[in-house]
């Protein structure tokens, strides 16, 4: 992949795209395939909160009763993930460990099946797909559950996907493209002047672009000031076992608090994830692993015989209402492509297809005008 000298002045882009997570690269990777010029610029591509996640493509178990535009947005991007695969997988020889076999939502206690039992019921308003199932029929999908587990909803339509597989990816299909790579910290965005805007980075340097787009995650506020995203953190373990321990991912509640674990093809288990509101807090608590162990074990004894192989925090990049913000931000010629919470790897099909329309003037999917970054100012 091209890279940028470390300081001094920069060649100049038609897009410079702050942020290289999920989201970011996507973007890049599309943007650069209709033929601009295109620089990625963050110390770390793939650190942030993607290194963190799950990659659950979930939103159907992920649905809650006040984000119903959240939903479409996410169906609609769960709609483009198998093209959106077939493509990266093909330009780049990867493996994504994309996975099709759906989540599986279970309850230990006659209060969490009451739960699940009214959220089903929600979800078949919306059309969605979802079916009731005993604990036997829980068991029989998944013989490593818990003798306790009372009974469970099967949602068929979710996915998952190796979000370290997609980063990796990512890069590979953007440098195929012909992007440009500055692994530098941004100090700030200038676009307060008569011209097009431009990066000026911590060493000093200053990357010129036609456009800018923030991409930065939960950082991006500090970038765009008055941006509404803020820092949620996740605390999120790795199990090592045997390949086949569970087939697909497993959702649970324990009395009222929620847990999953997301199996990969290599025997990987990813459980997670707390949720705190701590600032950048980076640091990984005992007491946060021990109540992912704790519940998941309620859930799937024999997790305790697997090994502790990782121990990870992420900071998720929240918004007020839990929709990103997609679309033209701030000064003009900035754009802000952030804010995805617990679900930015889901949504980066729909993220990068929007963004790309935006910088080239193309037709934006209309599922996208939810994000518009300007309804808080409204």
């Amino acid at each position: 992949m091209s890279h940028t000298p470390p300081s001094g002045a920069q060649p100049g882009y038609d897009v410079v795209i702050v942020g290289g997570g999920v989201e970011g690269l996507a973007a890049a990777w599309r943007t650069a395939r209709r033929g601009l010029s295109v620089a990625v610029v963050d110390p770390a591509p793939g650190g942030g909160a993607t290194h963190a996640s799950a990659g659950m493509l979930a939103p159907v178990s992920e649905v809650t009763y006040t984000e119903e535009p959240l939903l479409r947005l996410g169906l609609a991007s769960l709609a483009a993930w198998p093209a959106f695969r077939a493509e990266l997988e093909d330009e780049t020889g990867a493996d994504l460990d994309y996975r099709t076999e759906g989540t599986l939502e279970v309850a230990r206690g006659a209060d969490d099946m009451a739960f699940l039992d009214d959220l089903a019921a929600f979800e078949r308003t919306l059309g969605l797909r979802v079916e009731r199932l005993t604990g036997r029929e829980c068991r029989s999908f998944e013989p490593m559950l818990s003798p306790s587990v009372r009974g469970g909803l099967l949602a068929r339509d979710d996915a998952w996907v190796n979000p370290r597989r997609v980063v990796r990816a990512l890069l590979a299909a953007f440098e195929k493209a012909g992007g440009t790579l500055v692994t530098e910290r941004v100090a700030e965005i200038d676009a307060q002047g008569p011209g097009a805007p431009s990066v000026r980075l911590e060493s000093g340097g200053v990357v010129a672009a036609g456009q800018v787009v923030v991409a930065a995650g939960s950082w991006s506020a500090s970038l765009l000031p008055g941006l509404p995203v803020r820092p949620v953190k996740g605390e999120i373990l790795r199990l090592r076992g045997p390949r086949g321990f569970l087939t697909r991912c497993v959702r649970g509640l324990v009395h009222g608090s929620p847990a999953y674990l997301v199996p990969r093809g290599d025997g990987e288990i990813t459980l997670g994830a707390t949720t705190q509101e701590m600032g950048y807090d980076a640091r990984v608590t005992a007491g946060g692993v021990y109540e992912l162990l704790r519940d998941a074990r309620e859930l799937v004894p024999g997790i305790t015989e697997l090994e502790l192989a990782e121990t990870t925090a992420g900071f998720r990049p929240g918004t007020p209402d839990n929709l990103p913000l997609i679309g033209p931000a701030g000064p003009p010629g900035v754009l802000a492509a952030t804010g995805h919470g617990r679900n930015g790897v889901l949504l980066s099909p729909i993220t990068a297809d929007a963004v790309a329309a935006f910088l080239t003037g193309d037709e934006v999917p209309p599922v996208a005008r939810f994000c518009d970054p300007g309804r808080f100012s409204r």
